[in-house]
């Protein structure tokens, strides 16, 4: 028998409290003031985004589920979704491999997945972290690591 893969094992939970949470919002609606900046890698498999996003945002880019977003379905491989870009509304799809981060700034939440070396992906490391963030909306959230996790 190998090796217990914390790392992994610890991105899967942590993959897994995020669907739990937007599947609750596309049931409910958010709740309060709660409200999600969601950092994604534009290039990684399975995104489906707008040619012209993808000029715009080539390696990775920050959506706000908050004010307007619309047709949020949520399947255990990641989550679709309607944003709206000036007066354009577009259709993205983001798997849950390619989140780099997950912050609720309404009670200062984060989760933060990085990769030591982009071609390995077995090279993992996991931050849980707290989130500092302004509440204008704005894509520098200030993160704070509490803790890392590394194999």
């Amino acid at each position: 028998m190998g090796d217990i893969d914390y790392g992994n094992l610890m991105h899967a939970a942590m993959r897994g409290l995020i669907r739990q949470v937007l599947e609750g919002v596309a049931q409910d609606g958010l709740p309060g003031e709660h409200h999600f900046f969601i950092t994604f890698s534009t290039g990684a498999e399975g995104v489906e985004l707008a040619d012209w996003l993808v000029q715009r945002y080539p390696t990775e880019m920050t959506v706000v589920l908050q004010h307007w977003f619309d047709s949020l379905d949520v399947d255990p491989d990641g989550f679709g979704v309607t944003l709206n870009f000036g007066d354009s509304p577009e259709r993205l799809y983001i798997p849950y491999d390619a989140i780099r981060t997950f912050v609720d700034p309404s009670v200062e939440f984060g989760l933060r997945f990085e990769s030591v070396g982009e071609e390995d992906e077995e090279e993992d490391e996991l931050d849980i972290e707290l989130a500092e963030v302004e509440e204008e909306p704005t894509t520098d959230a200030e993160i704070v690591s509490l803790d890392k996790f590394r194999k």
